[in-house]
């Protein structure tokens, strides 16, 4: 009996040892990892979305070879109204997301960085302003992992959310 409890009170400290190790890394900002190349609006496209499900985009019927194509869709946020207003009010709201920092704005375009709270896993946000469509089309994924635990799908639709509002 004394060999298993000391087992499982060693398994338990290895746990929190490796937990404290994930947490003073990711503080220490070692899980941002960098931005993917390709960011931007090419062809009246943003960049696909990742391979793995932990992304969404509004254009990711524009990709049919992609394997996660249907996982990853989500409309496009509707823009009624003038567009460089629209943009105004997105990049309030993307500042006004804990954790997302809006790192460039540049004519109908947005790029944000979003930060977990505890971890920082980042994960990059792109909006841009469809005016032929009357939408904005959204990116956000994951730059770590394979799973994101909907936490990309949740956020674009928070924007939309604040955005109709």
């Amino acid at each position: 009996m004394a060999v298993i409890l000391k087992l499982f009170y060693w398994i338990v400290g290895v746990i929190a040892a490796l937990f404290a190790i994930l947490f003073i890394a990711g503080q220490a900002g070692l899980l941002r990892s960098s931005p993917p190349a390709g960011l931007g609006v090419k062809d009246g496209r943003l960049k696909a979305p990742a391979t793995s499900p932990n992304s969404v985009s509004s254009q990711a019927d524009l990709y049919p070879d992609h394997p996660q194509r249907n996982y990853a869709h989500i409309a496009p946020l509707a823009v009624q109204g003038a567009p460089a207003a629209a943009m105004d009010r997105l990049a309030s709201i993307v500042q006004g997301m804990p954790g997302c920092v809006l790192v460039k704005r540049e004519g109908s375009y947005l790029y944000a960085e979003c930060s977990t709270r505890w971890l920082r896993f980042t994960d990059d946000l792109e909006l841009w302003l469809d005016d032929p469509n009357h939408a904005v089309q959204v990116r956000s994924s994951s730059r770590l992992g394979e799973k994101d635990f909907g936490v990309n799908r949740a956020r674009v639709e928070a924007i939309r959310a604040a955005f109709k509002g």
